[in-house]
């Protein structure tokens, strides 16, 4: 199991609808998540700024592979568009925080 913490921006004005949006979640969508071994996801929000925790299983690499080939994971990614700002660093990878410490 993998720790991952990220961050991100949404566009001003885009708090509600980025709130709403997920108290709507697909179904399908948390079906893959799930199948593709995301674990105890979180997402926190402090004005324009998102982070976002989860544990992937077995791994970050393996677990957003497989989360990238299904379908509705574009389509939620596309649909978002118009809320996030930018999800991914210039070269496509997630802004991942580095771990510093752990207490379980």
């Amino acid at each position: 199991m993998e720790r991952v913490c990220f961050t991100f921006d949404i566009y001003a004005g885009k708090e509600a609808e980025y709130k709403k949006r997920h108290d709507e979640i697909w179904p399908e969508l948390v079906t893959a998540l799930q199948d593709c071994g995301f674990r105890n996801y979180s997402i926190f929000r402090r004005g324009l700024t998102v982070v976002g925790y989860l544990e992937v299983h077995p791994d970050a690499a393996t677990a957003f592979a497989k989360l990238g080939a299904y379908e509705v994971n574009a389509k939620w990614a596309k649909w978002f568009e118009d809320v996030i700002v930018n999800l991914a660093d210039s070269q496509g990878n997630l802004m991942k925080l580095d771990e510093v410490w752990h207490l379980d």
